[in-house]
C-alpha cells in the first residue's frame, strides 16, 4: 500500500559515482512507494572509474530498471563480454579463458569435466578445454551472438558488458531523477548522530546545508565517510592474502581487435587488464607496492600497452578486504564503501548490485529490524568471503618462481575455506557446492584445469564410458561448436549493428 509523503522513508545517499546512482536509480524506481531518494555528491571529488568490465548478473540489474539494452551500450560504448582471459597465470606461456558458460553440453547426471579428467589421467591426446565450451569458442573467435534460448549448445552459455564507468554513472543518474530522485551537489563537512542510539540524524555540507534521513547509504568510495569515519566500523584486512594494493591505469586508442572477452595478464608483481571498448581500449597493471615501485610499474604498463595513450597513467591506491559489517544502525555502506576486492574476476560492480538487491528485499518498512540488519551482513559477508577465496585460487594455484612476488602467493598460507575446496577438487574433482555465491562450477573448473590443478579422482560413473567412445565424442562436441560457432557474427559487426556508440547521439 503506498504510503504518503511524510510516512515514506527518507534515504539519504552519500557519494555519487557508479555505487551511488545504481543505489538512487534502483530505489527510485523499484520502491517509490515507500521511500524518496536524495544524493548528495561533490564534483570536486573525483571518481575511481575504472571498473569497465562486469558479469552477467548486471543484465538483469539493468532489465529490472527498465534499460534497453542497446540503448544502454550506445551511451556507455559498450562491448560484449563472454569471459575472462588469462595469460601466464599458471606458468609463463600459459592461456585459458573462465567463460560465462558451461564446459561440455551442460547438461547430464555426471559433469562433463569428470570425463575430461579421466582422459587427462589417461594419457590421451585431447583438444583444447576452451574449444569445449560455446563461449570459449566464441570469444577466442572474436565472434558475438546472443545465447539461443533452447537446450541446444548455443544456449550454454551467457554474457556481460565491457563499458566506460565514467558513462555509465551519468546514465543511471538521468534514470533516477526521472524517476523522483533529488540531487544535491556539495561535500559532507560532519555528520550529526542520535545522542541516544547513536544513529546517523543528519549529514551537514560545507555549505552549511543539514540534510535529514531515516536511512542513510554510504557510497562514499574508500573515504567510508559514514561507516567507516563516522561509525568507526572496523576494517577487515585480507592484504596477506591479496597482496597487491596499487594500480596504475591508463586508457589508450584501440589498434587491435575489439575482443569479447576482458584479458588478464600476469606480470612480475601483479597483473595486467586489457578492457576493449567502442572508442578505446581500458590498460592498467594491478601490483603489490611490496614487490615493485610505482615508477616501474607505470613503466611496465606504458610499455605493454598497444596503441597511442589518451591520458597519462595514473596510480590508485586500495587495500583488500571488508568492512565487519555492511549495515550498521541506519547506515548500509555499498561498493568500495563497503570493502574492496580487486578486479581479477569483475566483481565490483556486481557486490554493489548484490548489496542494492539485498537492501531492496530487507528495505524497512517503518523501523529498521535488527533481524534485517544481520540478514543483509550475512548475505554480504559470505558474497566478500567466497569471492575472496575465489580470488586467491588464481594466484596460489600457479608453479610460478621467477619473481618474489610470486614466490609469495605461491607459498602463502590460505584460508581454511579455500583449503577444504582445493582438497575436494584434488581427491575427486568436486566442487563445494553453495546456496548463495556468484561463481559456480565451470568457473572454478576453468581456474582450477587452467592453471594445472588436475585431480588424482573422478565420478565411478565415468568408468563405464569406453575410452574410444569418450574420445569420439569428445572430437564430435568439439567439431560441432567450431561449425556452429563460425557461423556467427564478429564481434565488431555485431555491435556496428546493434549498439554502435554513433547512436548515442
Amino acid at each position: 500500500m503506498p504510503l504518503s509523503a511524510e510516512a515514506k522513508l527518507r534515504v539519504v545517499v552519500v557519494g555519487g559515482g557508479t555505487a551511488g546512482w545504481m543505489t538512487a536509480a534502483a530505489l527510485a524506481r523499484l520502491l517509490p512507494d515507500h521511500c524518496s531518494v536524495h544524493l548528495v555528491e561533490s564534483e570536486a571529488i573525483g571518481v575511481v572509474g575504472v571498473g569497465e568490465a562486469t558479469l552477467p548478473h548486471i543484465r538483469a540489474f539493468n532489465e529490472r530498471l527498465g534499460i534497453d539494452e542497446a540503448e544502454f551500450m550506445a551511451r556507455t560504448r559498450a562491448t560484449f563480454k563472454l569471459g575472462i582471459e588469462f595469460r601466464d597465470w599458471g606458468r609463463i606461456g600459459d592461456s585459458y579463458i573462465h567463460p560465462f558458460g558451461t564446459f561440455g553440453r551442460g547438461s547430464g547426471a555426471v559433469d562433463f569435466h569428470h570425463y575430461w579428467t579421466r582422459l587427462l589421467h589417461e594419457g590421451k591426446p585431447l583438444p583444447s578445454l576452451d574449444s569445449l565450451s560455446y563461449a570459449c569458442a566464441l570469444a577466442r573467435g572474436g565472434k558475438f551472438d546472443r545465447p539461443a534460448t533452447d537446450r541446444t549448445l548455443a544456449g550454454t552459455y551467457g554474457y556481460a558488458y565491457q563499458f566506460d564507468a565514467l558513462l555509465f554513472a551519468p546514465y543511471l543518474r538521468q534514470i533516477a531523477e526521472e524517476a523522483g530522485a533529488r540531487r544535491t551537489e556539495g561535500t559532507v563537512a560532519s555528520v550529526e548522530r542520535d545522542g541516544e542510539r547513536g544513529d546517523i540524524a543528519a549529514i551537514i555540507l560545507d555549505s552549511g546545508e543539514r540534510i535529514e534521513g531515516n536511512l542513510f547509504v554510504d557510497c562514499s568510495g574508500f573515504r567510508s565517510l559514514l561507516l567507516g569515519s563516522a561509525l568507526e566500523e572496523p576494517f577487515v584486512d585480507w592484504s596477506h592474502w591479496l597482496p597487491t594494493d596499487r594500480a596504475v591505469a591508463m586508457p589508450c586508442r584501440t589498434r587491435t581487435a575489439v575482443t569479447p572477452y576482458t584479458s588478464a595478464i600476469a606480470m612480475p608483481s601483479g597483473w595486467r587488464w586489457r578492457i576493449p571498448l567502442q572508442h578505446r581500449t581500458g590498460n592498467g597493471y594491478v601490483y603489490a607496492s611490496a614487490f615493485v615501485s610505482d615508477d616501474d610499474a607505470r613503466y611496465a604498463l606504458e610499455t605493454a600497452v598497444e596503441g597511442e595513450a589518451l591520458a597519462a597513467p595514473r596510480v590508485l591506491r586500495f587495500k583488500a578486504g571488508r568492512r565487519r559489517r555492511s549495515w550498521v544502525g541506519n547506515c548500509v555502506a555499498i561498493g568500495l564503501a563497503s570493502g574492496f576486492l580487486e578486479p581479477l574476476e569483475s566483481t565490483s560492480i556486481y557486490l554493489v548490485q548484490q548489496a542494492i538487491t539485498a537492501l531492496i528485499e530487507l528495505f524497512p518498512e517503518r523501523h529498521i529490524s535488527e533481524n534485517d540488519r544481520d540478514e543483509f551482513n550475512r548475505v554480504i559477508d559470505l558474497e566478500y568471503d567466497r569471492i575472496r577465496d575465489f580470488l586467491i585460487l588464481h594466484y596460489h594455484a600457479t608453479t610460478r618462481s621467477d619473481s618474489p612476488f610470486w614466490d609469495y602467493v605461491r607459498t602463502m598460507p590460505i584460508p581454511d575455506t579455500l583449503s577444504e575446496k582445493l582438497d575436494l577438487w584434488r581427491t575427486r574433482a568436486r566442487i563445494v557446492k553453495y546456496r548463495e555465491g556468484v561463481f559456480l562450477d565451470p568457473s572454478w573448473v576453468a581456474v582450477y584445469l587452467g592453471q594445472g590443478i588436475v585431480p588424482e579422482g573422478w565420478d565411478p560413473r565415468v568408468d563405464t564410458v569406453a575410452t574410444d567412445a569418450l574420445l569420439a565424442s569428445v572430437e564430435a562436441l568439439r567439431t560441432e561448436i567450431a561449425g556452429d560457432v563460425a557461423r556467427r557474427p564478429d564481434h565488431r559487426s555485431f555491435i556496428q549493428r546493434y549498439c554502435a556508440m554513433a547512436q548515442a547521439a
